[in-house]
């Protein structure tokens, strides 16, 4: 029986081993590669999706979403939508019935691509909704992936520039990661749903004293 916690420690967190994406990465840099890329990833019945954008460090300031990341098990790719905007075929797969998108915090990242190009998305899965059925409290991507594999997910490259020339292999590992693992939160998540097979543990809230 799979033992799952209602919150999750981050000293624990901290000392856990590090999990990384080892599958294929494919960075697609034109509008023609998006829609090879598009018509692969519409054979799947579900991807894993998240979107990375280049942090500004003045109030209010948002910049236009750069990267979209799309995984099957075993594939990622990046959509460098920096280079060229959001094309005619990433619309049709984020309104595709029959390939479902699973992420966590969907709501963010499609409004950040409806910037580009609006669009209604349909068939998709928030893993924040999803896992309410278990009662976890901790709901960022992070602790959930600790809760369920006990590994941790580095955030280590996310306020790096995802706008640059050439990505590195830590930005490309790191991208293809978050993506990969809401694909892999979202099975874990439905077998355990259907099969019951775990046990929710109550952590205690910590002691407070009177000053």
């Amino acid at each position: 029986m799979k033992k799952l916690y209602n919150k999750f420690d981050k000293k624990v967190l901290a000392a856990l081993p590090r999990v990384l994406f080892e599958g294929r990465i494919v960075v697609v840099l034109t509008e023609g590669e998006a829609d090879k890329a598009v018509d692969y990833l519409l054979g799947f019945p579900c991807v894993g999706i998240d979107t990375e954008t280049r942090p500004t460090f003045k109030r209010g300031g948002m910049n236009p979403v750069a990267l979209l990341q799309v995984s099957t098990p075993d594939t990622c790719f990046l959509f460098r939508l920096n280079r060229f905007g959001l094309p005619e075929s990433i619309v049709r797969l984020m309104t595709s019935e029959s390939t479902r998108k699973i992420g966590l915090s969907l709501n963010d990242d499609f409004s950040q691509l409806r910037k580009r190009k609006d669009f209604k998305p349909v068939n998709y899965v928030e893993l924040q909704e999803y896992v309410k059925p278990f009662g976890i409290k901790d709901l960022s991507l992070q602790k959930l992936y600790a809760n369920f594999f006990g590994q941790k997910i580095s955030k280590n490259q996310c306020l790096t520039n995802w706008e640059a020339d050439v990505l590195t292999e830590a930005q490309q590992r790191y991208a293809a990661t978050d993506a990969w693992s809401c694909l892999k939160l979202y099975d874990v998540m439905s077998e355990l749903l259907s099969s019951h097979d775990y046990q929710l543990i109550q952590v205690p809230e910590p002691e407070t004293t009177n000053s």
